[in-house]
């Protein structure tokens, strides 16, 4: 048996699994198995890697993308570059770590990006937006962090004006702000200062419109969801496994 699987937790919003299973049974893989490891704590990774001995690779998702290269033994040129790691190959007993975030979010960005899309405002400092970062910095697209507090890497939300939203035509949420079940939710901008100049990219795909995209939507700014970038991402991966 050839076992894969999604580490990270909770793992109650995974889309991982349905899709590589799905994607077995459509191939006619029965020696291929996908499993989600929600470990509260990453040390338990430790065991996993233990009792799971046909583990060939595994993804990683919130909050581990940076915890995880304590347990890699190499890691890609991207990884090294970015600090944040969302897949695992197992080959010959070693484990290398790869980004393959990197090549989704570029490629199903590409297709809506325009000549004034030049500054780029990334709400969250996580390991997602390690990768978002890495992509507009390759396609020299200037970078605002935004956070909800000021640090030396970014600024509050509360200071995100009109004046700023003037000069940043594009909007990446890497944060969790709107995910299901708290679709309510959203982060703290001045949406009423948004225009069709504008585009919005949420790395969250459930729900496929969170408030953050239906608020740049009301104001007529161009909106694209996770979802495309997850599938990217995932055969990556399975390319990765097989190569």
């Amino acid at each position: 048996m050839r076992r894969f699987g999604l580490l990270g937790y909770p793992l109650s919003h995974s889309f991982s699994q349905k899709y590589f299973t799905e994607k077995f049974a459509r191939l006619g893989l029965t020696d291929c198995v996908y499993e989600n490891f929600s470990l509260p704590d990453i040390a338990a990774l430790s065991d996993v890697l233990q009792s799971k001995k046909d583990l060939r690779g595994f993804n990683i998702t919130i909050p581990y993308k940076k915890q995880v290269l304590a347990f890699v033994d190499e890691v890609s040129p991207v990884v090294k570059a970015i600090g944040a790691c969302n897949c695992v190959n197992i080959k010959d007993g070693k484990r290398i770590g790869h980004n393959t975030d990197v090549v989704g979010f570029e490629q199903s960005l590409r297709p809506f990006l325009k000549a004034h899309h030049t500054r780029a405002l990334v709400l969250g400092t996580g390991g997602a937006s390690a990768a978002v970062v890495y992509v507009l910095q390759q396609l020299g697209i200037a970078v605002q962090y935004v956070s909800r507090t000021a640090s030396e890497q970014a600024i509050a939300y509360e200071q995100v004006d009109e004046a700023l939203l003037s000069s940043h035509h594009l909007i990446v949420n890497t944060t969790p702000l709107g995910m299901y079940p708290n679709v309510e939710e959203c982060p703290p901008l001045p949406y009423q200062c948004l225009t069709p100049l504008h585009h919005l990219y949420d790395l969250i795909y459930n729900p496929a419109e969170t408030r953050f995209l239906a608020n740049g939507k009301a104001r007529g700014a161009s909106v694209q969801n996770g979802q495309e970038m997850l599938v990217l991402q995932a055969e990556e991966s399975w390319r990765i496994w097989n190569s």
